[in-house]
């Protein structure tokens, strides 16, 4: 009777590890808890006779499972990011860089970097998905979306503030009456660096980031498509003058 008591209590851990496994946010210690599930199905096996079933799922359905699982977490937990070889140094950098990895860390995420050496290549590898992002201090603009940056875009405010200045001193005028003053508020100064991103995820993830550091922008892949077909073309013609 008493060992039947540690067959059921033995055979309780299965449904109880499972459910730890589903629930489990850390990727990592949902490995470590599969390789426990793992070594408590073998046991359970063993106890009921079945040897070979017991032994078949220790090495191939606990370890086996396990390494190629492990692998595939580290390469699809990590963030590539591109950026340019004359950026990778510097203060403001270094201080993005930690940024990034702070918000990251709270998803799992690891940060890779890629170093380019020029803003084509930068868009190139974009296109052909070996990195998830760009990093660069300068706006890299696409052909199918506005060729304005961050700056352009205040610099329209701007313009814009100063057009509604003159129709007030314009009215003003007109109406005999005394000048107002009128208060301006000068547009904040741009960040120091742009992320663009394909993935829709990691711009979420990314959102994080104090705006005073990096602006941002989702790049997708109706764009993608088109820079790479942009880039086939320039290659198309500068063969064809080559010949």
């Amino acid at each position: 009777m008493a060992e039947d008591l540690y067959v059921v209590a033995i055979t309780a851990l299965l449904p109880l590890t499972a459910c730890m496994v589903v629930f489990q946010v850390n990727p990592y210690h949902a490995l470590v808890i599969r390789g426990i599930l793992g070594a408590v199905a073998a046991l359970v096996y063993a106890l009921f006779g079945a040897a070979d079933v017991a032994l078949t799922e220790a090495l191939v359905g606990t370890m086996l499972s396990i390494t190629l699982y492990a692998v595939a977490v580290r390469s699809s937990l990590t963030m590539r990011v591109g950026i340019l070889e004359s950026e990778l140094s510097g203060e403001s950098s270094e201080q993005l860089f930690s940024a990034l990895r702070k918000t990251l860390s709270k998803y799992h995420l690891r940060l890779e970097k890629r170093p380019y050496t020029n803003a084509q290549a930068l868009q190139a590898a974009l296109s052909a998905k070996e990195i998830h992002t760009i990093l660069s201090e300068q706006w890299i603009a696409w052909e199918s979306l506005p060729s304005t940056s961050p700056e352009g875009v205040s610099e329209k405010m701007v313009g814009e503030t100063k057009k509604q200045t003159r129709r007030r001193g314009d009215a003003g005028t007109r109406r005999m009456e005394m000048p107002t003053k009128i208060s301006f508020t000068p547009p904040e100064e741009p960040p120091p660096y742009h992320i663009q991103t394909r993935i829709q995820r990691l711009y979420e993830i990314l959102a994080e980031i104090p705006p005073t550091l990096a602006s941002l922008t989702y790049i997708n892949s109706e764009t993608l498509n088109q820079s790479e077909v942009n880039h086939e073309k320039r290659r198309e013609v500068y063969l064809g003058s080559a010949e």
